[in-house]
């Protein structure tokens, strides 16, 4: 039962880790990554559907992205979307059949605004990893009558290892982005 509480909670911790990652890809550095599109939403036929979805990215060079629609009535909405898209500041422009997405110089300004983000998005996933510890730890409370107390205990002690690999884990993913931010 404690292996189990203790197998969910370090899985559901990981996922979170992977969240944060996927996370930080979204947001720009200096270079231009197709990652930077995947949580575009584009309303297609009156349905948000992921750019992904509709459309294969590439990078075209190191501050352009190349967008192929597998449906050419899309491209207006997906013009659009990443028209609308809110920290990118880019400007797409279509050809009749891709879409080709410049991204601006960054200014020190603009890379510190994004280092904010960055560490903001670290601090929801640490409170994320937080949570799942304390449900962990309020569900090996339940098991206290059944197993003992003692075994409850040592399982609370492994759930605090866990719990802080995975925050370094995101404080280290982190440190990579912001450096990748700053760096000129």
């Amino acid at each position: 039962m404690i292996d189990e509480v203790f197998a969910d909670a370090k899985d559901r911790m990981s996922k979170a880790v992977d969240a944060a990652k996927e996370s930080f890809a979204t947001v720009r550095t200096g270079r231009a990554n197709p990652a930077l599109l995947q949580s575009v939403q584009v309303d297609y036929y009156g349905t948000p559907t992921p750019l992904p979805q509709l459309a294969s990215v590439q990078n075209q060079d190191a501050r352009s992205l190349l967008i192929t629609p597998y449906d050419k009535g899309a491209m207006k909405d997906i013009e659009q979307a990443i028209r609308d898209m809110p920290n990118l500041g880019a400007n797409p422009s279509n050809d009749g059949s891709v879409i080709r997405v410049s991204l601006p110089e960054l200014t020190e300004e603009r890379r510190k605004e994004f280092v904010k983000i960055v560490k903001s998005k670290a601090e929801d996933a640490r409170v994320a990893v937080r949570n799942l510890r304390r449900r962990a730890k309020d569900d090996l409370d339940a098991l206290k009558s059944e197993v003992g107390e003692d075994e409850v205990a040592r399982a609370e002690k492994e759930l605090e290892t866990v719990t802080k690999q995975h925050i370094e884990q995101i404080d280290d993913a982190m440190k990579r982005k912001e450096a990748e931010l700053l760096e000129v």
